[in-house]
């Protein structure tokens, strides 16, 4: 069963039960907040990885990922000039099936994904949970403080996707993050990443961590 969803392609992958926070000045998202400031609660759209193109301009975005995430508004703020800067958390996953271009804001039928653990957790939870631990200290080593030093959840499917939004990766291995069908296969994939990243900040661990990470706000 699809459900249709405003979407909103954007060159940052959300994970569920994550924060987004994004300033919005283009007319059609300035559009999409009003409209979903006039519906009642939850308030959702659809962040969707923009695999060719860019974030801005008409047309800006010619093709986007198949697994998306949904956006639901806790905050939004409207300047005097009709800008937003809006709050959201990470909600449902899903898959694009089809796309709406007719409308003044993209819109899409998506397919709510399940959020399963998989088998056997608690192994590759354990392993990943270390290296983790690991990778956050060479990193606050490398960079101009101490990192956050917060465990993440023990619910797998939780700590699956803390430790996916907590990756200085590129957009590809983060989409591949968000895709995994389960938790198990998502900690095994952060195991492999946690591992050759570990390997990279120890041979180069004078390279300054604040140069790889996103800004708090995305313009669009």
């Amino acid at each position: 069963m699809t459900e249709r969803l405003a979407l909103f392609p954007l060159g940052t992958v959300l994970f569920p039960g994550l924060v987004l926070p994004l300033h919005l000045f283009e007319d059609r998202y300035r559009r999409l907040v009003g409209d979903l400031l006039e519906r009642p609660e939850p308030r959702g759209f659809g962040v969707v990885g923009i695999q060719l193109g860019h974030e801005v301009g008409d047309g800006a975005a010619h093709r986007l990922a198949e697994v998306g995430c949904v956006a639901e508004l806790r905050e939004a703020t409207r300047h005097p000039d009709g800008r937003y800067d809006i709050v959201t958390v990470g909600a449902r996953r899903f898959r694009l099936k089809e796309l709406d271009r007719s409308r003044p804001y993209l819109q899409g039928e998506v397919e709510y994904l399940p959020e399963e653990p998989g088998a056997d957790t608690g192994p590759i939870a354990r392993r990943v949970r270390r290296l983790y631990r690991l990778y956050r200290h060479r990193l606050g080593a490398a960079g101009d403080g101490p990192f956050d030093e917060a465990e993440p959840p023990d619910d797998p499917v939780a700590m699956s996707y803390v430790i996916a939004a907590s990756l200085v990766l590129d957009g590809h291995d983060k989409q591949r993050l968000l895709e995994c069908e389960d938790a198990t296969l998502r900690l095994e994939a952060e195991r492999d990443l946690l591992a050759r990243e570990n390997r990279i900040l120890d041979v180069l661990p004078m390279i300054p961590a604040g140069q790889f990470l996103d800004g708090s706000f995305h313009p669009n």
